[in-house]
């Protein structure tokens, strides 16, 4: 039964937005005639990282397929809001969607690896851990809940922004709220400082930032200037304190019921994206922090080696709560 409503969703689809001849999927192939419908649903702006690459992929899955797939793109939540694409997934109301992999942690605690504070050094050990073997243990895990990762892409590091004073030293946190996207080790991160943290989605951010809501937030560059929070803020700190990825998923269930033909299609051309989206972000957060300087909104201090180490040092707790949730063993793993 579940098979056949993938097939009705799948022949609907086709129907009332392609204007196409419906098909009964056999497993094996695609007709020029027949078209599959991939909704793709994300949160942030189309110039972002995410938004780009999304956008590149249905182009070229387009062009590749002769146009028989067509991934529709929906940004800046336009269909669902940042928390509610996992239930829109599940329920079939869209077919992909590229969340946070902090939004995963509250289904899967072993994601919270990524939100540790001063975890990774650079990019290169990034892209080593996603593409590693802790990469796909993590997104192996979401088969527990109908979905299938198809890669992991960067946004970039986190930096601070807020509006009450200079963050310098982790005491500046004391007394300062800040919105975060999930809790657990984000949450834990602020408040081992003193510092209150706020869960909000992101499509909220901006409102709460301009009217006092919420102090201030963490992000990646691409994310700050897309979002014009550097026009509500008035201090950034440069401290590339955590990692910000996106894990690309799709509902299992739709994608078993792909021909096999779409499938190979479909992987080949996600392993060629998530390659310029990641040399995307990093060239994107470069350019745009150039932007915000030119743009002499905001009061910027980037921190030093060593301010970055002594903070490390300072967030030692984290990774305690992390040990004593996670277990010290898989920590050990990573790290390795």
């Amino acid at each position: 039964m579940a098979g056949k409503r993938w097939i009705l969703v799948i022949i609907i689809l086709a129907l009332g937005l392609s204007g196409c001849h419906s098909r009964v999927i056999d497993g094996q192939q695609v007709n020029k005639e027949d078209k599959i419908i991939i909704k793709f649903s994300h949160v942030v702006d189309e110039n972002t990282p995410k938004g780009l690459a999304a956008i590149r992929f249905a182009q070229l899955i387009s062009e590749r397929s002769g146009g028989s797939i067509e991934v529709q793109v929906f940004p800046n939540s336009q269909l669902f809001k940042d928390g509610e694409e996992f239930e829109a997934l599940s329920r079939g109301d869209v077919q992909m969607i590229a969340p946070a992999t902090s939004k995963l942690t509250q289904l899967f605690p072993q994601w919270q690896v990524m939100d540790l504070p001063y975890f990774f050094d650079d990019l290169e050990s990034v892209h080593q851990t996603m593409d590693g073997p802790l990469g796909k243990a993590l997104l192996s895990q979401l088969e527990e809940k109908n979905m299938r990762g198809l890669a992991m892409w960067d946004s970039g590091f986190k930096h601070l922004t807020n509006n009450v004073h200079p963050i310098i030293k982790p005491s500046d946190f004391d007394g300062l709220s800040f919105r975060v996207m999930s809790p657990g080790i984000l949450q834990a991160q602020f408040n081992k400082f003193g510092a209150e943290a706020v869960f909000l989605p992101f499509n909220d951010v901006y409102e709460a930032l301009s009217k006092g809501k919420v102090d201030g937030q963490e992000n990646t560059i691409s994310n700050i200037y897309t979002q014009q929070f550097d026009q509500v803020q008035t201090y950034l700190t440069l401290s590339q304190h955590g990692f910000l990825g996106y894990a690309v998923i799709v509902n299992a269930e739709f994608w078993d019921q792909l021909p096999s033909q779409a499938r190979e299609l479909l992987e080949k051309t996600i392993v060629e994206v998530t390659e310029w989206e990641r040399e995307t972000a990093e060239r994107l957060n470069e350019e745009q922090l150039e932007k915000i300087k030119k743009l002499n909104k905001i009061s910027i201090y980037a921190l030093t080696s060593q301010e970055k180490s002594t903070w490390k040092a300072d967030f030692s707790s984290v990774y305690s709560k992390f040990e004593k949730e996670i277990g010290l063993e898989f920590l050990n793993e990573v790290r390795k």
